[in-house]
């Protein structure tokens, strides 16, 4: 395999995700940052390579992979045996519902735009946050039921998959904005045993940022 290369911000969940993938794959990679406080998502450079200026952008196999969730699923099918994504069809639907209630329905609206362009709108001084922790626990609170109804020590079954690869971001972010989790035991429990994986440790946005260059204050 020739080198892979991240495109990277240490705070960003879509990246954290990806991290966590090929730490667990066990594939070695060259993380290049992408600070988007200082806009360098937006520079022409790294828009013909992402055209959409967001990140992660992963270089594999001689070609530019974008979207988080498709990088990972990408990363599944290379190692299979790694069980990211289960064997069984209803197995892998089941844990694409778990992986999408985050990246697709909590994640989007407390992205780092979305809630700058909120700010736009008022001038309430904590609207931020008040934002942040609505949709957070929100979200979180939903999936918690969802995963209340599935056995084993993570998401789903005993070993990690890409719902605990979003699982554990967002966990991040809940924590960071201070979002109450005392209802969500499940939740805690399962971030909890990730958090004990060396391949999680290594992908935490801490280890991720002495890589990166100064700014910390963006959203996830």
């Amino acid at each position: 395999m020739s080198e892979v290369v991240l495109y990277d911000y240490w705070r960003s969940s879509a990246s954290y995700r990806v991290r966590i993938a090929l730490n667990l794959l066990g594939i070695d990679y060259r993380t290049v940052p992408v600070n988007l406080l200082e806009g360098a998502h937006r520079k022409p450079d790294y828009l013909a390579l992402n055209p959409q200026g967001l990140v992660p952008t992963l270089v594999i196999d001689g070609g530019p992979l974008t979207q988080s969730l498709a990088i990972i699923e990408y990363l599944a099918e290379l190692r299979p045996e790694c069980g990211l994504l289960p064997s069984d069809s209803a197995d892998r639907q089941h844990v694409r519902a778990l992986a999408y209630a985050v990246a697709m329905d909590i994640h989007p609206i407390c992205n780092m735009h979305v809630v700058s362009h909120v700010m736009t709108l008022t001038e309430k001084a904590d609207a931020r946050e008040e934002w942040m922790k609505h949709f957070i626990a929100d979200g979180l609170g939903k999936l918690e039921a969802m995963i209340a109804e599935s056995g084993g020590a993570f998401c789903f079954g005993d070993t990690p998959t890409m719902a605990d690869l979003c699982l554990v971001p967002q966990v991040y972010n809940a924590r960071r904005w201070g979002v109450d989790l005392t209802d969500f035991k499940r939740i805690v429990a399962i971030d909890a045993r990730c958090a004990a994986m060396p391949a999680f440790q290594a992908a935490h946005p801490d280890r991720a940022a002495e890589a990166s260059s100064p700014g910390r204050n963006a959203a996830g």
